[in-house]
């Protein structure tokens, strides 16, 4: 039944090496279970509930990858896009997470309509390389600053702060500093969380250096345990490492989908869509070519099927109450095992379903073990840059201002927005019109709408 399914025979592969191969992929992506909870946990999401929709998304998304597709592709919540989500919708100042939520959903129902149209494939070539390398670089730069943030080891202080500012903070709680009232700083080595981040940096960095399967996971282990002399990870009565979910407090179907069609939610629709769009195109031709699945050109009649089990896992996703499930880099690790059908994927997605019961065990991973894999993910998304072309400048700026604003504005969708504008602005006044896509000046034209009408949100 498994060579008919899979047609392991053709793809020159064993049941054994799919199912190593698979277990491989799940031991180089599985600290997502873990880190996915701790970020979205900032908008007042319950880590248990989280931790579920991420296990059920990875898994049956993964599986559905597997068995429609026979590709031994893993997906589950991308990093950077949770963050994204964590961003926007953090709690007390952010909007509700149930929007969010049905803005991933929408966006998820968009990939559907661009992937049928081929509208999908059609972006993927009209933007720039240039651009596409830039948003992975500064999508590296935002989860760095969030892991930073978490281990508190950088911290924003405020002072001294003019009157006005202070009326502004006493009416309404908030307010926006001059530059002079703020500054960033190096954190207290006397923070225990602080020191708990430098110890597991330490650690994970040294086994990514070693090469270690599962450097990220390890990490994140390793400085769980750390953490309980440190004082750091606390341990509550009658703990119990295995144990499935607590399923009266899940959050499926909990997303808010009219909420999120209000016109100001758009852009954050927009990013959503836009960053998943590069990042899964990227992951399944880069993957699928190292497998050896593409054809001389570059082409596989299954990248159009692939393409639609991902954009359905958004909204599958967005109902379990996680955000975006994207296509995982971390699957190259399978394939390098000999990975080459879906029954990789298969295996993969099981491993995921039997991880519920690491629930207790999730919840009590703290922000300071989870930090080290946020800076060392944005250490290897950075590692783009090197694949952008600075020595001309027509495409160098637009790329400089795209990773920038990403992290100083703390918007992926700035990011996004000024490179469009930039590229298309810069080529044109250059006398190099013909370089950009027709597509691009549809998109420069749209950016530049929803800054003039937005402006004020």
């Amino acid at each position: 039944m498994l060579e008919q399914l899979f047609k392991l025979k053709e793809n020159k592969t064993t049941v054994r090496t799919e199912v190593v191969a698979g277990l491989t992929t799940f031991m180089t992506m599985a600290y997502i279970l873990f880190l996915n909870p701790n970020i979205l946990s900032a908008t007042g999401m319950d880590k248990n509930a989280v931790f579920f929709a991420t296990a059920m998304a990875a898994g049956v998304v993964t599986i559905a990858m597997g068995l429609f597709v026979n590709f031994p592709i893993a997906l589950a919540p991308g990093m950077g896009l949770n963050a994204f989500f964590a961003a926007v919708a953090a709690q007390h100042v952010g909007m509700p997470w149930q929007v969010a939520l049905g803005a991933v959903f929408i966006s998820g129902i968009i990939f559907v309509i661009l992937t049928v149209t081929k509208v999908r494939q059609i972006l993927v070539v009209a933007v720039p390389n240039s651009l596409k390398r830039a948003i992975t670089v500064g999508i590296g730069l935002f989860i760095t600053i969030i892991g930073l943030k978490l281990s508190e080891l950088t911290i924003v202080k405020a002072g001294p702060v003019i009157p006005p500012t202070l009326e502004a903070l006493q009416k309404g709680g908030v307010a926006t500093l001059k530059f002079f009232e703020w500054n960033i700083f190096l954190g207290s080595f006397h923070n225990p969380a602080t020191l708990l981040t430098l110890i597991g940096l330490a650690v994970t960095a040294v086994l990514m250096a070693n090469r270690v399967k599962g450097s990220l996971l390890i990490g994140i282990l390793v400085s769980t345990i750390i953490g309980i002399p440190l004082g750091v990870t606390i341990i509550p009565e009658n703990f119990t490492p295995f144990a499935l979910p607590d399923f009266s407090n899940l959050y499926v179907g909990k997303l808010d989908i009219m909420g999120a069609l209000h016109m100001g939610i758009w852009t954050v629709v927009f990013t959503f869509t836009f960053v998943e769009l590069f990042d899964t195109f990227g992951t399944l031709v880069g993957t699928a070519d190292k497998a050896g699945l593409l054809d001389k050109n570059g082409q596989s009649p299954k990248i159009g099927r692939a393409m639609l089990v991902d954009a359905l896992g958004v909204s599958f996703g967005a109902l379990m109450g996680t955000s975006t499930v994207t296509a995982y880099v971390e699957s190259a690790a399978g394939i390098g095992e000999g990975g080459r059908t879906g029954l990789t994927a298969v295996t993969t997605g099981v491993l995921f379903l039997l991880a519920l019961a690491l629930a207790p065990l999730a919840g009590l991973i703290p922000s300071a073990a989870t930090a080290p894999a946020l800076i060392i993910v944005g250490v290897l998304m950075v590692s783009a840059v090197r694949e952008i072309d600075f020595d001309d400048f027509t495409e160098g700026f637009p790329a400089f201002m795209t990773f920038a604003l990403m992290p100083f504005t703390y918007s992926i969708a700035n990011g996004i927005a000024a490179g469009i504008i930039f590229y298309t602005a810069l080529k044109v006044l250059a006398g190099r019109a013909r370089e950009v896509h027709w597509l691009m000046y549809i998109l420069f034209v749209l950016v530049i709408t929803r800054f003039i009408f937005l402006a004020g949100e």
